[in-house]
């Protein structure tokens, strides 16, 4: 197994970050083209920017190969869900996006940057991690699965004929 290191995400990992958020988005798009469009992206370099500066409440961290190149990245966000009338008190770290470059994957660097999530939201006094995983994206939900991660909740939808006028 090639050599990966886990840390945070600096301005000069924009570029190849840009690039995953790419593959990500075809994915997507491959699945829900009703939804997303192919060979777009997520974030662009401004909010990108601006992400990687928002160290305690929106983490990023990346994988890097021994050249120090991007080849994953995990997109976080600390969560303070209040107690209310009928729920408890819950810190929660969202995972928003995790990528593995679609060339570098089968070599345990999703499930390292995982690990790293993991390791972050116990520093963090979180206690669940929660994401989303697109119906249109199987392999992805049967990854989190093999993990150990479980449904929380389903979320639906209908779609609507368009009226022809």
């Amino acid at each position: 197994m090639p050599a990966v290191h886990i840390r945070p995400a600096a301005v000069r990992d924009i570029p190849r970050i840009g690039e995953l958020l790419v593959q990500v988005c075809n994915v997507h798009a491959a699945g829900r083209p009703d939804i997303f469009i192919a060979d777009h992206r997520k974030y662009n370099n401004e909010e990108l920017r601006f992400l990687i500066n928002q160290t305690e409440t929106a983490p990023i961290l990346v994988a890097t190969n021994e050249s120090d190149e991007v080849v994953g990245y995990a997109f976080c966000q600390i969560q303070d869900h209040p107690a209310t009338d009928n729920t408890r008190h819950r810190p929660t770290l969202y995972l928003d996006d995790l990528c593995v470059d679609q060339n570098a994957r089968g070599q345990h660097i999703g499930t390292r940057l995982y690990e790293a999530v993991k390791t972050l939201a116990r520093e963090r006094a979180c206690q669940c991690i929660t994401l989303n995983v697109w119906a249109c994206n199987p392999s992805a939900e049967a990854f989190y699965q093999h993990l150990g991660l479980k449904p929380l909740k389903t979320y639906l939808e209908e779609i609507l004929p368009r009226d022809e006028a």
